[in-house]
């Protein structure tokens, strides 16, 4: 009919772009050709009503934009926490379970069992999509060749037999340092159960390295907020996270919150680089998130009395066993956890 071609010739004038492209986008040609064949006089399809037929196209194609961007960003996070490489940490001083005590038949009182510890092992794998520049650092840092560092520069004491001990931490830096630094003899140092746990304070000769910055995408310690990085949250027991910057040493942390909620103490400084990866990891986990920890007063800042900055964040790397800084033994595992060996799966 004459209502008909009329509408026809409206939806396929190619002066008319805004239709046009409306109907060819998402409805397509042979949709807006039923919606002619409907017409049954020229006022149903007048110009007025074109243009609310144009609208509701309109409206529709917004939908799928959401729903892509929705997508893409799951597709991001699936991507970012892919596992790329395994690496394992060997672990000495982990509580092994206790034999049975045994009842003499004398009538004699049961004997105590002895407690004995054993070496396990925690396999780790590293979201190197997500954090390459972190995940190669920790890479090299159970390598056998290390990761590169030099050595800092030597301390100027008052007195002159700790000058004397400075000079010797330097010069034995300076004789090794192109032995990059490893996780040999590297300890678990601090234990917040159910929180985190910090792994990986370097021992002996690594002690006067410089530490890495650890960063992602800007050289500012900062993440790029288009990195995938960003992608992740802390949102799961065992993963694996660095502090942004240079003033965490060569270690890593590990969250111990419960699944599901977010450690926001972790959120902000922090970045994802792995997951601990199998059953007897996770085991070894728990087991290392039981052991007893250096509890003087949850109340008490140590830091503050020994003329430290009055902060719950992790303390100074210079902490070690048989320091005489109050705060330095808060939260230190009653038994030494060290790292006897390491290496990439």
């Amino acid at each position: 009919s004459s209502a008909s071609a009329s509408t026809t010739q409206l939806f396929n004038n190619e002066n008319d772009m805004h239709y046009d492209g409306c109907i060819n986008m998402d409805y397509g040609l042979d949709d807006a050709r039923k919606v002619t064949a409907s017409a049954s006089s020229p006022s149903l399809m007048s110009r007025r009503s074109s243009l609310a037929i144009a609208s509701g196209m309109l409206a529709a194609l917004s939908m799928p934009r959401t729903s892509n961007a929705a997508a893409d960003s799951v597709t991001m996070t699936a991507a970012a926490d892919t596992i790329t490489d395994q690496i394992y940490l060997d672990i000495k001083g982990i509580p092994a379970a206790a034999s049975a005590s045994t009842t003499p038949g004398d009538g004699s009182p049961p004997s105590t069992p002895t407690p004995t510890t054993t070496t396990q092992r925690l396999v780790i794998g590293l979201f190197g999509n997500a954090a390459p520049k972190s995940t190669q650092k920790l890479k090299q840092l159970v390598s056998p060749q290390g990761l590169p560092a030099t050595c800092k520069a030597r301390e100027v004491r008052t007195l002159q037999r700790e000058q004397l001990e400075a000079n010797k931490v330097y010069n034995s830096c300076v004789e090794s340092e192109e032995k990059g630094v490893t996780y040999d003899y590297a300890q678990i140092w601090r234990i917040l159960k159910d929180q985190q746990m910090d792994v990986g304070a370097v021992a002996g000769r690594y002690i006067a390295r410089e530490f890495p910055d650890w960063t992602e995408d800007g050289g500012d310690g900062s993440s790029s907020s288009n990195s995938m990085s960003t992608k992740l949250k802390h949102d799961r027991r065992g993963l694996v996270s660095v502090r942004r910057g240079s003033d965490s040493g060569f270690g890593f942390t590990i969250n111990m919150m419960k699944d599901g909620v977010i450690n926001k103490d972790m959120e902000d400084d922090f970045i994802v680089i792995g997951q601990i990866v199998d059953g007897d990891s996770l085991k070894v986990l728990e087991a290392l998130n039981n052991i007893p920890v250096v509890k003087s007063a949850s109340t008490v800042n140590y830091m503050a009395f020994s003329g430290g900055p009055k902060t719950k964040s992790a303390p100074s790397r210079s902490c070690r066993y048989g320091s005489s800084d109050l705060y330095c033994n808060e939260n230190k595992p009653l038994q030494k956890l060290t790292i006897l060996g390491s290496g990439v799966l």
